[in-house]
């Protein structure tokens, strides 16, 4: 750059100095130099001797979107659990009026005015320098076969055609941590309606049929709206309990339509497939979960969770799909929450579109997810250590404080206990001899005689004491960080006077 500046201030001069005729052989020779348009260059060698680059500093950029637009994005972002921009961008309006209405939020109304009409680039652009701070990426297991069981029906992904909410596909995600070893663990079975995307979890001490049942009396308990069929996938871990006698006497008593997808065909049972990743992956982690205690902590998470999800998680739900060749092109509604489809689907009865409104009126998302946060610290230090801390964690952190701390959480990484690596033990074992440890009492008192003493010149003194030892001074770099130890001690004791004594050099390893 500095060169091709140095190149039009040479020519600018001879070009509005020189003849027609010389003028063009001066372009063509510019332009074969530097590349620029012959228009560009013309306007560039018409221009007055260095003003050629000052257009563009001389304007200053027309930022829309400022450090408190982005501030307040990233507090939403948090308090969204880290969606996506384009799941951000539907559910800011709802976050903004639930934040506003529990007094978590007091957005100047011209940035809340800019935070409405961001698009979903923008927001990733501004919050791709939190992104950055967040490192590592979950692993998913991969599934293994199952048998084939043919009293139930088949349904494809593509049989569907739309139902009416009510018609759920089930799921069942083992805890194990890892690699399947012998014994009993924790289970989630996961629910999750065709129609809405409304997706109910459910905790359970052990796989087992009958404890599938209850699950479902739960859901159908819990759940707005009615059930109206259950639609399970084939693995070898739940073929033997979705397609069990008790399970189809129960679907047959209750009137709910029980079918089962393809096997090696996870597409026919993609909302449920997607759950287990988006949700159940996503706020337990990989952990391993084995006991009562786990199953009551997991249970927990799940009761603040559902509310969270089903009512501020925006989620795609696929419109179209078109295969050209070998290339499939896929059109998604507008990102919503499952409470939202239900609140526009016809089907749904205007009491119970009334009973949702209210529900979600109520709810604090900042609180909930508050609540999700305490519950993965538990179940984290169960995965961990195999118990439960004592007492509640973040039980005595209000809602203020969770709060403020959003702004900043993305600063420290990964913020959901369950995903965070545990911490290795320290180290206390030496792994070398101290190569001071017979000398160190004399340099000490070198020390104290001269407490600004270089260490380049204690190490002279020791060569000269015992040049078979020290000779080569490959332990200069050592007796530095030694010295640096020992003076910050001393500074301590001068500081803190009788109250602590300096500690004494301690030993590289």
């Amino acid at each position: 750059m500095t060169t091709r500046k140095e190149l039009i201030e040479a020519l600018q001069a001879r070009y509005r100095s020189a003849a027609f005729s010389d003028r063009i052989k001066i372009l063509d020779e510019f332009v074969a130099l530097t590349g620029y348009h012959r228009k560009h260059a013309i306007r560039v060698l018409r221009q007055e001797v260095g003003t050629a680059f000052s257009a563009h500093a001389a304007s200053p950029r027309n930022r829309l979107y400022d450090e408190a637009v982005r501030q307040a994005l990233t507090v939403l972002w948090e308090a969204a659990d880290r969606v996506c921009g384009k799941r951000l961008k539907a559910l800011i309006p709802l976050l903004v009026d639930a934040m506003e209405r529990h007094g978590h939020l007091d957005l100047d109304p011209v940035v809340k005015t800019r935070v409405l009409a961001v698009s979903a680039a923008t927001i990733d652009r501004l919050l791709a320098a939190a992104r950055l701070h967040i490192d590592g990426q979950r692993k998913r297991r991969k599934g293994v076969g199952a048998a084939i069981r043919r009293s139930i029906p088949v349904r494809t992904f593509a049989d569907w055609r739309d139902p009416v909410p009510g018609f759920f596909e089930i799921d069942m995600v083992e805890h194990c941590g890892g690699p399947k070893t012998d014994g009993d663990y924790v289970h989630t079975l996961t629910l999750t309606d065709i129609a809405s995307g409304w997706t109910e979890c459910v905790a359970m001490r052990v796989r087992d049929q009958m404890l599938v049942i209850d699950a479902f009396e739960k859901v159908a308990h819990e759940c707005p709206f009615a059930m109206l069929g259950v639609d399970s996938c084939r693995h070898t871990t739940s073929d033997s309990t979705f397609m069990s006698q008790a399970v189809f006497d129960y679907c047959q008593a209750r009137g709910l339509e029980q079918t089962r997808s393809r096997a090696y065909k996870k597409n026919d049972q993609a909302w449920v497939e997607q759950k287990s990743g988006a949700v159940v992956r996503r706020l337990v982690g990989y952990g391993r979960l084995s006991g009562r205690t786990a199953t009551q902590s997991l249970a927990t998470l799940y009761e603040s969770s559902r509310l969270y999800i089903n009512f501020f998680q925006p989620s795609f739900k696929l419109k179209s799909k078109t295969r050209v060749g070998a290339r499939v092109h896929k059109v998604y509604f507008t990102p919503a929450t499952p409470c939202e489809r239900l609140l526009a689907h016809s089907s749904v009865e205007a009491a119970i579109k009334e009973k949702l409104t209210e529900k979600f009126k109520s709810l604090d998302p900042v609180r909930l997810l508050q609540e999700i946060r305490t519950a993965q610290q538990t179940l984290s230090d169960i995965a961990a250590h195999g118990t439960a801390p004592e007492g509640v964690p973040g039980a005595a952190a209000d809602v203020a404080t969770f709060l403020q701390s959003l702004s900043s959480a993305w600063q420290e990484g990964e913020v959901r206990p369950t995903h965070r690596p545990q911490s290795k033990a320290k180290r206390w074992w030496k792994t070398r001899l101290d190569p001071f440890a017979d000398a160190w009492p004399v340099i000490e008192g070198w020390l104290v005689a001269q407490p600004s003493i270089a260490a380049k010149v204690l190490m002279d003194r020791l060569v000269a004491m015992v040049p078979e030892i020290y000779g080569s001074k490959t332990q200069l770099r050592t007796l530095q960080r030694r010295l640096k130890t020992w003076r910050s001690a001393h500074v301590t004791a001068m500081v803190l006077g009788g109250l602590r004594k300096p500690a004494e050099a301690p030993v590289d390893g």
